[in-house]
């Protein structure tokens, strides 16, 4: 069994842990709510960055703050007078080490923002520049693919903004995650490994806080099978992308509940209709379904579940197509850009 399996499969107890100990995240939410926040920042790359759009997606849907990703450029290069005095930033990283999160966390912090980091491994330089650390709490990740370092930040996110919003039922819903990542574990996405097994491009299509699952599942495809894949919200793909999907085009759309989902469906419906492979990942019931996904306590958190189902079948993927998923070619664990 390779790493990135056997750390994917241990998401559950890894968000366990979290919410035994809840109290720095209600610390921070609490300061979040003593003073008006405008707008939030999210500062990240990589898959961190794809668990900073789940973040964005759940607060801007719930709390309706508006949340951008920072460019570190803008920051680290640039030096831009950054008007963020009171405003939230948050970096999300799993070593805490790159210099240009360091940096940008700590002109963020200089500028008057609120800064917070969640980083996995204690102690770190951005933690340290943050002021205010988040543990993820993973444990040492051996898989260069990052698993389930990604899924404890889209729970820490939910912790987040379940507390910020005070909304007991969602902290509720956030609560009973780890049953709904254990039952997630062992769906049977078996017929993508066999769909997925000789192709060369596709595309991953998601929407809402799905988005973030589908961005992240394109970037574990390209690192751990080589594959050109590339991810788009449903509605951006109507707008020019759609012209490469012709006969036995293959795609990944993932579709869990929301308001989203019924124009997924229908986007796979119409793929289908063209010739395309369309891999449609959704709830039992739920009509041209061929990838089953777990429903959790709230469907806001149902893009966790998904996310784990996907590595499963990723690491199949990957031994599939003669690779390790352990260590992709010319990618490190920790990279350091500046």
């Amino acid at each position: 069994m390779s790493n990135m399996l056997k750390e994917a499969l241990a998401s559950a107890g890894v968000v366990a842990a979290q919410l035994a100990d809840t109290s720095r995240v209600e610390a921070l939410a609490g300061a979040l709510e003593a003073g008006p926040r405008h707008v939030a920042l999210t500062v990240a790359r990589g898959s961190s960055d794809h668990a900073a759009s789940y973040f964005a997606a759940l607060t801007m849907s719930r709390l309706g703050v508006p949340v951008a990703s920072l460019p570190m450029s803008i920051a680290t290069l640039q030096q831009a007078p950054l008007r963020v005095s009171g405003q939230f930033a948050l970096a999300f990283s799993q070593s805490g080490r790159s210099p240009d999160l360091v940096a940008t966390i700590k002109a963020l912090r200089d500028a008057g923002a609120l800064t917070a980091a969640m980083v996995n491994v204690a102690d770190s330089p951005l933690a340290e520049a943050a002021g205010t650390e988040l543990p993820l709490l993973a444990g040492p990740e051996l898989s260069v693919a990052a698993t389930k370092s990604y899924i404890a930040m889209l729970a820490m996110s939910a912790q987040l903004v379940a507390f910020w919003q005070r909304d007991a039922a969602f902290l509720d819903a956030v609560r009973a995650l780890p049953d709904a990542l254990h039952r997630a574990g062992s769906l049977d996405w078996s017929t993508a490994v066999d769909e997925l097994r000789d192709v060369k491009q596709m595309i991953v299509i998601g929407r809402g806080a799905g988005l973030a699952i589908a961005q992240e599942a394109a970037l574990k495809l390209k690192e751990t099978s080589g594959i050109q894949a590339e991810a788009f919200s449903s509605a951006e793909v109507r707008h020019g992308p759609m012209e490469l999907i012709g006969h036995d085009y293959p795609l990944l759309v993932f579709a869990p509940r929301g308001p989203e989902q019924a124009g997924l469906v229908e986007l796979a419906s119409d793929m289908r209709k063209r010739g395309a492979r369309v891999l449609l990942a959704a709830p039992e019931g739920v009509e041209g379904a061929t990838l089953p996904l777990v429903e959790s306590a709230d469907a806001a958190l149902d893009p966790i579940a998904a996310i784990l189902s996907f590595y499963v079948m990723a690491a199949g993927l990957a031994a599939a197509r003669g690779r390790n998923p352990d260590e992709p070619r010319y990618l490190n664990k920790v990279t350091e850009t500046h």
